[in-house]
């Protein structure tokens, strides 16, 4: 009783006192926090809860819950393949797992069954997909990097393409591309010390085109191994174009048509070959643990598709969530905005309430939702593997959560372990307006944001363990 009395005191004096962690953050950031049992008998904090936040990343949980309640873990993407007379078409539906070799089999497939010539043309169907293959509020700087890889019909090798670039020592670059890409990347990047590149405060800059050209400009600091690079592919239906092309001639077929992007409707196409992709249990689990935002938005235009039954977009794709955590989990998100599945844009708001709602559903239903082994584990898995707050005792292994974070945000959403290692409370953080002060030294400091994380989350562990 002595416990529950001082807990209640402690909540309450959060809206007279400041709750001491948050002084480790800069001046002007601002918090909404949640703490409390997963029973709802215990509140430990609540600190601007019902004010909206960007939730970056966390809500990839909103849409792992939709997905899992509208779509079931026996749903797959399919990739098709038909022959439609004289021509080919092949039927995409964004599956995001789809690699070159699985289009190399569809086309073996065909190969196998109808021989070396098409008379006619192949046709890539994208009509599963319509709108926008970016969803507003996108930054425009971050668009030719794959974690912003658009999220289209057709989708190959998770719309990314790898490359590198080297430092030479005339001073120029040069970049090295897989010839199984078929993109072109030019460089003018200089290289230069690292007292240069603080002198003149240059750094490396990417611009693209439509025609998924890349041309790379600006510094880089000499280094003894090349820089890893993976550019977003801007226009996925050339792309795929291309690779067709390429695999249709190491197949050595022959095709008196053309390949062009084309959506189809006949009822006289005879199936050939299909290819699915692992099933949604699977997808969500590498959405969760790896952040993936391609699956997330490939899933919420889906999700789109199957609830509104027409072509999925990030418009019908986001009321879509909305109306099946409303009609099936009683989760009224109406007020949220969501613009996209992935967190990516800037213009996603929700509250630390409405999040705090999605986890206290997903926990009472575990059983059949079965989402909580896809989260990360503190310092464990996922991308909290090696986040700096969450990699020794008591914090590490002790908390499964989403983070999520953008220019200026940084967030968390999930569980607290108890002694025996299961789930005992819920907690959600959303900081936003984070702009410390940059360190011009060499000396390695904590950054605020770790050492508030670090003061939380001991908070988060000991109520969850008391």
């Amino acid at each position: 009783m002595r416990i529950l009395t001082a807990l209640i005191f402690f909540s309450f004096s959060f809206s007279v006192f400041a709750y001491t962690p948050l002084n480790y953050l800069p001046k002007g950031s601002v918090s909404s926090l949640i703490v409390e049992s997963l029973d709802s008998s215990e509140e430990f904090i609540s600190l601007n809860s019902d004010r909206f936040y960007p939730p970056a990343s966390t809500l990839k949980l909103v849409t792992a819950l939709a997905a899992k309640l509208e779509l079931g873990n026996d749903f797959h993407y399919s990739t098709s393949l038909y022959k439609s007379g004289s021509d080919v078409v092949i039927s995409f539906s964004g599956d995001p797992t789809l690699k070159r070799e699985h289009l190399k089999q569809l086309l073996r497939d065909y190969k196998k069954k109808y021989g070396n010539q098409i008379d006619g043309s192949i046709f890539l169907d994208n009509s599963a997909f319509t709108g926008y293959d970016r969803a507003v509020g996108w930054p425009w700087d971050i668009l030719g990097v794959c974690y912003s890889a658009p999220a289209s019909a057709i989708t190959l090798d998770e719309n990314c393409a790898q490359a590198s670039i080297y430092t030479q020592d005339d001073g120029h670059t040069r970049v090295y591309i897989p010839a199984h890409y078929p993109i072109t990347v030019n460089t003018e990047t200089s290289t230069v010390s690292r007292s240069g590149q603080k002198a003149t405060q240059c750094s490396l800059e990417l611009t693209t085109t439509p025609d998924n050209e890349y041309q790379l400009s600006g510094c880089l600091i000499e280094r003894k191994k090349p820089l890893p690079l993976k550019f977003a592919i801007q226009n996925p239906e050339l792309y795929v174009q291309n690779v067709t092309s390429d695999l249709v001639a190491e197949l050595k077929m022959d095709i008196k048509g053309q390949i062009t992007v084309k959506s189809t409707s006949s009822s006289k196409m005879t199936l050939v070959s299909k290819h699915r992709s692992p099933s949604l249990p699977s997808l969500l689990n590498t959405m969760l643990k790896e952040s993936d935002n391609l699956i997330a938005d490939n899933l919420t235009k889906t999700l789109g598709a199957t609830f509104f039954v027409q072509a999925g977009s990030f418009n019908n794709g986001t009321e879509a969530i909305k109306q099946i955590l409303l009609s099936k989990a009683g989760i009224d998100l109406q007020s949220a905005k969501l613009t996209d599945g992935s967190g990516l844009s800037r213009n996603n708001r929700m509250t630390a309430e409405s999040m705090t709602q999605v986890l206290h559903y997903i926990w009472e239903n575990e059983k059949e939702l079965n989402l909580l082994q896809s989260m990360p584990k503190s310092g464990l898995s996922g991308t909290l593997r090696y986040r700096k707050s969450m990699r020794k005792a008591p914090i590490e292994g002790n908390i499964i959560a989403k983070s999520g974070s953008l220019y200026g945000s940084y967030n968390m959403a999930g569980f607290g372990l108890d002694k025996a290692g299961q789930p005992n409370s819920v907690f959600v953080q959303f900081v936003r307006d984070y702009y410390p002060v940059k360190n011009n030294t060499d000396t390695p400091v904590i950054a605020p944001i770790t050492q508030f994380e670090k003061a939380f989350y001991k908070d988060v562990i000991k109520f969850s363990q008391q």
